[in-house]
């Protein structure tokens, strides 16, 4: 359940003029040049020219990106960019490290919202011991899921119906499931939309105190800044801007936010 389905996408090799941001190689010398460290990780994520397409309709085009372990990176542009596309193709890069929060909650409604984020380990539990805590959940993993959910501010929630909730707390519930997940990448897709720029900055410090890597496409400015350490913006399925967040700010995201 964790996987961004993207079965239409495919990847070419074609010109671009859009070099990618790599400062993970790199490091700044005190004369203020920039020299590559050739002792650096290779990157953990590295799309070469991708493309994808939906229904024979060119959404991603001539994309180089390169992420590497512990950066924070915050996808920006306008909807129908191509934000969710790209995230769909960074994971499935890595799908086996890869702590998903879609932009739909996902949620089983029916279901309680212990069982909906105790799904986030479904995968690597024993049959038995997942149905059996559908009926009887084990006393140890109620409360490490009480744990979670108290972190995102829904501890008292434990055995209340998804479908229930408000739809600020589904989104909760949906960042609680990938925490406790627990894989070292955290990809979200819009992860603190329905909730207020305060509980929004508080969620994004608990994913990025859990998880070692963020790539999240978000759209306030104001939160991407202040919690992602590059901005990566995409405009018509092409990347236009890729720098460190040190150097951008809301006034030059702003003309990929208007109305065209």
């Amino acid at each position: 359940m964790d996987r961004l389905r993207d079965t239409d996408a495919v990847t070419i090799r074609a010109p671009h003029p859009v070099k990618p941001l790599d400062l993970g190689a790199r490091r700044l010398l005190p004369s203020g040049r920039m020299t590559v460290d050739k002792n650096a990780d290779p990157p953990l994520i590295r799309l070469t020219q991708a493309r994808a397409a939906y229904g024979g309709r060119e959404v991603l085009s001539g994309i180089d990106l390169a992420i590497r372990a512990g950066e924070r990176v915050a996808l920006m542009g306008r909807s129908g960019a191509g934000k969710s596309t790209l995230l769909g193709l960074i994971q499935a890069q890595i799908p086996d490290r890869v702590a998903l929060v879609p932009q739909a909650a996902a949620l089983v409604r029916t279901l309680s919202v212990f069982h909906n984020v105790y799904m986030g380990r479904l995968d690597r539990r024993a049959t038995w011991h997942n149905l059996r805590t559908l009926v009887r959940p084990a006393r140890a993993d109620v409360a490490e899921v009480e744990a979670v959910l108290a972190r995102v501010g829904l501890g008292e929630k434990l055995w209340a119906k998804a479908g229930e909730l408000s739809g600020g707390q589904q989104q909760r519930v949906s960042v609680a499931r990938a925490l406790y997940n627990g894989r070292p990448v955290l990809v979200g897709d819009e992860p603190v939309s329905a909730l207020d720029p305060r509980q929004g900055g508080a969620i994004l410090s608990e994913l990025a105190a859990s998880h070692g890597t963020l790539v999240l496409a978000l759209h306030d400015a104001g939160l991407a800044l202040a919690h992602c350490s590059r901005i990566v913006v995409l405009e018509a399925g092409r990347l236009v801007l890729d720098a460190p967040a040190g150097e951008v700010d809301p006034a030059r995201l702003r003309p990929f936010y208007e109305t065209a």
